[in-house]
């Protein structure tokens, strides 16, 4: 079997590569990237780009399974668009089962929201591909603390909300687990951490790994994008992390499952150890 993974320089494409490595077995993976170069042996490098449709032919060429992630271009109008492309692609290419990272927040709504890509996405993969698994992600573990460095003592919000943090490398095993499965075509999975905080408990945690005091602060739209934009954020990725706000508060990512485990062979890391890991505090041994 010819495993393909679409958006393998990327940070979750690295993660996926990765973990199949290290599964085994008698498959071919092959990681495609607009960056090919970057794809380490045994894995494949394929170039694919989701901007040049005429490139994905070639690099969806002779594969059985195909992971799809989503680049990391914001910009209203252009993932919908990629993504479209690409599952267009693999179909055409005759790949018997596609797999698309969607995630958590996914909804009927309009662009210029960030969420709405995914939906567009997920409809249209479900209407034309021969085979296919929605992954779904909660929000990430470590786009979380790199926020969190930023800001030690303030986690900000629209209002107290809930949220079960995966990490990375938690949803790059299940995606592997996915590829490498059977018994998953027509299901959606949703990968989460091992439980849903409040900002409050966040707050908490940061608190406890770093010994400087944390608390959650609820803050109007206005000053929440204020306070981003002084601080050097483009206004591209504000809009973004306000629509994320926005999800939050709405209770999109206020779920928990067991797919990672069923899916990863492994209980998913909690938010305080990635925290830990990330921006704990320093040894004293």
């Amino acid at each position: 079997m010819k495993i393909g993974v679409s958006g393998a320089s990327g940070q979750l494409g690295k993660a996926v590569v990765e973990e199949l490595k290290a599964r085994g077995g008698n498959h071919g993976i092959v990681g495609i990237s607009r960056n090919p170069q970057t794809v380490s042996p045994p894995a494949t490098g394929r170039l694919g780009d989701y901007d040049r449709p005429e490139t994905l032919a070639e690099a969806y060429a002779g594969l059985d399974r195909l992971l799809i992630i989503p680049a990391s271009d914001v910009r209203p109008g252009i993932r919908a668009r990629q993504f479209v492309t690409a599952i267009d692609a693999a179909v055409k290419a005759g790949i018997g089962h596609i797999v698309l990272i969607s995630t958590a927040a996914t909804r009927e709504v309009a662009e210029p929201d960030m969420y709405a890509p995914y939906w567009t996405a997920e409809q249209h993969l479900m209407k034309t591909a021969p085979r296919w698994t929605i992954l779904r992600m909660n929000y990430y573990a470590e786009t979380f603390a790199q926020l969190a460095a930023m800001s030690l003592r303030i986690v900000p919000g629209l209002g107290e909300n809930r949220v079960a943090f995966v990490s990375r490398d938690d949803l790059g095993a299940a995606a592997a687990g996915v590829l490498l499965g059977e018994g998953h075509a027509g299901a959606i999975y949703n990968a989460t951490g091992p439980a849903a905080l409040t900002g409050e408990q966040r707050a908490a945690v940061i608190t406890e790994v770093t010994g400087n005091p944390s608390r959650f602060t609820v803050l109007t739209e206005p000053q929440l994008r204020g306070g981003m934009l002084q601080a050097g954020i483009p206004q591209e990725y504000v809009d973004s992390m306000v629509d994320i706000e926005k999800h939050f508060l709405a209770g999109s990512f206020d779920i928990v499952t067991g797919d990672v485990e069923k899916l990863a062979g492994r209980t998913p890391r909690s938010l305080r150890d990635v925290l830990t890991t990330a921006i704990g505090q320093p040894s004293t041994v």
